[in-house]
């Protein structure tokens, strides 16, 4: 089954189930795929509806850090809630084992050895990492072992 395809079909099982959060989370998604879908003029293949359910992960993210922040404790959580849902939808993670172990490769297949090679380090790394893995531990990673 498609990723379009389970996410039409856990749309409706939330819907069934009342489900305010998972619905919310859905119908945005939805929403951002139909939205890139109408820019391309055509249907948006696997690869980009991951990196649009990436992109929608990073908005909730970013969202609970600034409720948090401002003290609204139950906006926060609701994000946090819509994140869950969201994150169903990504491949699975990769460990830190893993991921420090594709780092090293990366770094190795373009001689990424000084912090000036930053930006030459995070393209390879985050080409053998894909969607396996938060940006922003593949970039404190990076820097750790560049430094």
């Amino acid at each position: 089954m498609s990723l379009k395809q389970r996410l039409a079909d856990d749309l409706k099982a939330a819907m069934k189930a009342r489900d305010e959060a998972a619905l919310s989370a859905l119908r945005l998604l939805k929403s951002a795929i139909t939205n890139r879908e109408i820019e391309l003029k055509r249907d948006v293949d696997e690869s980009e509806l991951v990196k649009l359910v990436e992109k929608a992960l990073k908005q909730r993210r970013e969202s609970m850090e600034v409720y948090r922040q401002a003290g609204r404790v139950e906006l926060a959580e609701r994000e946090e809630a819509e994140a869950q849902v969201l994150g169903r939808y990504l491949p699975e993670q990769l460990t830190p084992e893993a991921l420090a172990a594709l780092i090293d490769e990366a770094l190795r297949e373009v001689n990424a050895t000084s912090p000036q090679q930053m930006g030459l380090a995070m393209k390879a790394a985050l080409a053998k990492v894909g969607a396996r893995a938060d940006g922003k531990a593949v970039s404190a990673l990076v820097k750790q072992k560049l430094s």
